[in-house]
């Protein structure tokens, strides 16, 4: 309670105590902490002095019921300051390619307050390399009241060869059938672009998954996840008599 004396603390009680025990906890302590029971010593001035106004304060009845009003608001105070801060506060999620995980990126953040009558802001952000997709960032926000923050989410843009899992990527690998029975090794593009290699086991089965351990993308507590190539059968051509003689 900023700026407001607390006068139940002062006696040691609590706000809901009678008008005789105020006088009998006054009585008490005006007499354990008067200064010439404590040789005039400062702190005991200094506590006879809050135990007085206290006493004045709660022992009348019209004061009291003033003072206990002035209390709810002084309370009330801090709880409507942390719903302002909570509410100059924005969340806004944005999306990166893979690659951007790994690299690092910069852009561009624009979020809408309807607070803030000068429109959109504007504000840029910062990915460094090997950043964990759902990392978090805080912006701070400088328009129009240079309070609050931007609090910002990395996702995942969708992509056409990879499918996300936590920090996991998922592909599919298209082998002959001759390849799924003799095995062999076949070449996957990685997040990079560069080609990983696959060690492909013989007879493999359709829909298995070869995982490549740390070819994925950055995990929250350092490292990175795997690439799971999922084995798919490329579709056999089959050569009939009919094509040669029409």
């Amino acid at each position: 309670m900023p700026n407001v004396a607390n006068h139940y603390a002062a006696l040691g009680l609590d706000r809901r105590c009678t008008g005789e025990q105020i006088r009998v906890a006054y009585r008490l302590l005006a007499k354990l902490h008067h200064p010439d029971v404590n040789h005039g010593a400062p702190d005991a001035m200094m506590r006879t002095m809050a135990l007085n106004a206290a006493y004045e304060i709660l022992s009348d009845a019209a004061r009291r019921r003033a003072y206990d009003e002035e209390l709810v608001h002084a309370e009330k105070a801090p709880a409507k300051k942390r719903a302002a801060a909570a509410s100059a506060n924005i969340a806004k999620d944005v999306q990166l390619c893979i690659v951007d995980f790994l690299r690092g990126a910069s852009l561009d953040v624009n979020v809408r307050d309807p607070g803030n009558p000068d429109g959109p802001e504007k504000y840029k952000l910062i990915v460094p390399p090997e950043t964990a997709p759902g990392t978090r960032f805080r912006l701070k926000r400088t328009v129009p009241f240079d309070r609050g923050f931007v609090l910002v989410r990395v996702k995942v843009r969708p992509d056409f060869r990879f499918k996300v899992r936590s920090s996991n990527l998922r592909c599919d690998l298209k082998i002959s059938t001759q390849r799924a029975a003799q095995g062999g090794t076949e070449n996957v593009r990685g997040v990079t672009g560069s080609y990983l290699c696959v060690q492909i086991p013989p007879n493999v089965s359709r829909g298995e998954i070869i995982k490549i351990a740390g070819e994925g993308l950055p995990k929250m507590r350092g490292g990175r996840g795997d690439l799971l190539v999922r084995i798919t059968y490329r579709p056999e051509v089959r050569i009939t008599r009919s094509a040669f003689h029409g």
